[in-house]
């Protein structure tokens, strides 16, 4: 279909070619042949480039698509007039400003997904004054220069999923990222990444960001102000770590009525902390999927609806027990310490203590002998009487 559709055009514009010849051949006559030769190379230098379509590419109308041909850049021999280009799951490792040569001023569309790109170098998309959409995913990005973007760009949509598989990296790619220039930026993804928390420089990085996809993006924490975006409608948290939301964060929140919020599919931990949050959930209207939010613990309220949580229910058992553990254990340090203390002593007197129980000993045997002899005077009548004769 796709190249029948290519001979259909091809076959328009060799037909507008030959009207242009034809017309020139009457130019040739009244005008000379100079004139009429210098008109047609300007024909064709104009018409030439929108009829080349790059090797194992394929063209339509003002899209060109260089999907899957194990490509390790991006061909140089794009139309002039396209508007659309796709150039997915190949090979490119960067892009650079050689990447986009000359001029694509018609460009407003851009899908470099699936590529194992690891570098964006800077003036990458100088050549690109009216590119709209761009689509980086799939990527294993572990660079982005802050001078990627001219100063004076039109990008409104940047998708980012699955570009960033390295914490240690992730943080300094991204504000390297948020550094450039992207003040028409309406919708930033970043869904399916290893961020843990969100970049701190996006609420002055992105004045008019609209829509912020942060699903599955391994969230543990949430900092007080990196949300504060003023003209954001749509923030997607879902699937997540998330097990409690700040009172700073909600307060955040709350300033903003017209924010959509989507937080289910994290592990809500549900004990005395979260109780400010259980709260907010039952005043505000901004959570779009507040009724699946459920606790993951502790284990009694597995499963159970955040929203129908009563506050009597939220302990800090698990909390308590951790605290008891932690006494139960320094006490015992405690004690070791005092018996080993204890051994010491011992240890250093023993050669007095040894005397002190020889000492103790004869002082037992010789009370033993005196009890023992008294009972032998005692038990035979003729030695208590001798006894007492003597005592006269």
């Amino acid at each position: 279909m796709v190249r029948s559709l290519l001979l259909l055009e091809n076959a328009v514009l060799l037909l507008r070619l030959m009207r242009l010849l034809s017309s020139t051949c009457g130019e040739i006559r009244r005008r000379g042949l100079g004139s009429a030769i210098f008109h047609l190379l300007v024909v064709l230098a104009v018409s030439l480039p929108c009829l080349s379509c790059p090797d194992r590419c394929v063209c339509s109308s003002q899209t060109v698509k260089c999907q899957k041909q194990d490509l390790d850049s991006i061909p140089h021999s794009i139309p002039s007039n396209t508007k659309i280009l796709f150039v997915t799951g190949n090979n490119i490792s960067s892009i650079s400003a050689d990447s986009f040569p000359s001029p694509l001023e018609q460009l407003t569309d851009l899908y470099l997904s699936g590529n194992e790109i690891q570098s964006v170098d800077s003036e990458v998309f100088d050549n690109l004054p009216n590119l709209v959409r761009l689509d980086l995913s799939n990527n294993n990005i572990q660079e982005f220069s802050e001078r990627a973007f001219p100063h004076s760009n039109s990008l409104q949509v940047l998708n980012l999923s699955r570009s960033f598989h390295n914490y240690s990296q992730t943080n300094d790619v991204l504000n390297n990222l948020l550094s450039g220039n992207l003040a028409h930026l309406t919708v930033l993804d970043l869904s399916d990444n290893d961020l843990l928390v969100p970049p701190d420089n996006m609420p002055a990085s992105l004045p008019s960001l609209l829509t912020l996809n942060l699903q599955n993006a391994s969230i543990v924490s949430l900092r007080n102000g990196t949300l504060t975006l003023p003209l954001l409608r749509d923030l997607q948290l879902q699937d997540n770590r998330l097990k409690n939301l700040p009172s700073a964060i909600l307060s955040d929140f709350s300033l903003a009525p017209e924010l959509h919020i989507h937080l289910s599919g994290n592990p809500w931990r549900c004990d005395c902390f979260i109780e400010d949050m259980v709260a907010w959930l039952k005043n505000s209207t901004q959570v779009v999927d507040a009724q699946n939010l459920t606790c993951a613990y502790p284990g009694v309220l597995r499963r159970q609806a955040l929203l129908h949580l009563q506050q009597t229910r939220l302990k800090c058992a698990g909390n308590m027990e951790g605290v008891l553990e932690t006494s139960y254990v320094f006490l015992g340090l405690v004690l070791a310490l005092i018996g080993v203390i204890f051994l010491l002593v011992l240890y250093l007197n023993r050669k007095g203590i040894k005397r002190w129980m020889y000492n103790i000993r004869d002082a037992c045997r010789d009370h033993m002998e005196g009890y023992h002899y008294r009972y032998e005077i005692n038990s035979d009548p003729r030695l208590a009487n001798l006894s007492i004769n003597s005592d006269v």
